[in-house]
């Protein structure tokens, strides 16, 4: 379980980005009228093996949909990401090459080479889009620690240190890094208890801890 475990519906909360579309990133879907419908293919196969119709995700995976996510907010097209990243698993020979030390340093030029691939209609708007793009990873990448040429932990709360989801700590949950314990832990026990500073007695956990884990959760729910 080294490889961490989020439903679609915690991805979407970590993420921000409704659920649906994280069942159709994953999972594919149809389109178009009833007498010609299309089926477009999920991204890529999940980590974890489903249960039925139970999409269950890794940590590579949650990452990858992070830039997924991030690309679609941008305004780049379905096609454009896909092209972008069949070409970026030639390029860094991973299945997850988003969330890779090469895409890290290669991710615009990837970007670039796999516009021809969109087709004719969107070539000059991902031209003029190449540059979103670079900003994208650049900032993506701030809050991400890499080993071993991928992406191993995600410091989700303004990149601090303080907070972090690692996949071989509590099932890649975010937790305060410290001492392991869950954010949401903290956070309810701060609602139930009304003081920051009481949970981080009762928790023997230093009070700024308590307050960045309140602070993610609140983040989270406002998003």
């Amino acid at each position: 379980m080294d490889v961490g475990s989020y439903t679609a519906a915690e991805a979407s909360r970590l993420l921000r980005t409704p659920m649906r579309n994280i069942r159709r990133w994953m999972l594919g879907y149809s389109y178009g009228p009833r007498e010609a419908r299309r089926f477009s293919p999920p991204l890529w196969r999940s980590q974890l093996s489903m249960i039925e119709d139970h999409l269950e995700l890794g940590f590579r995976d949650l990452i990858e949909l992070r830039f997924v996510a991030e690309f679609t907010k941008a305004g780049l097209g379905i096609l454009a990401i896909r092209n972008c990243l069949e070409h970026a698993r030639a390029c860094v020979e991973d299945e997850r090459p988003f969330s890779t030390r090469r895409f890290r340093t290669d991710g615009k030029t990837i970007f670039l080479e796999s516009i021809p691939e969109a087709g004719e209609g969107e070539l000059l708007d991902l031209r003029s889009r190449q540059f979103v793009f670079q900003r994208i990873v650049e900032r993506s990448f701030k809050d991400l620690d890499i080993e071993d040429d991928a992406v191993t932990r995600w410091r989700p709360f303004k990149g601090k240190a303080s907070i972090v989801i690692d996949p071989v700590r509590s099932f890649g949950q975010p937790i305060v890094a410290a001492h392991g314990v869950p954010t949401i832990v903290l956070a309810d026990a701060a609602r139930a208890e009304g003081s920051i500073d009481r949970v981080a007695r009762l928790y023997e956990i230093e009070i700024d801890l308590v307050r960045d884990a309140v602070r993610f959760e609140e983040s989270l729910i406002a998003a």
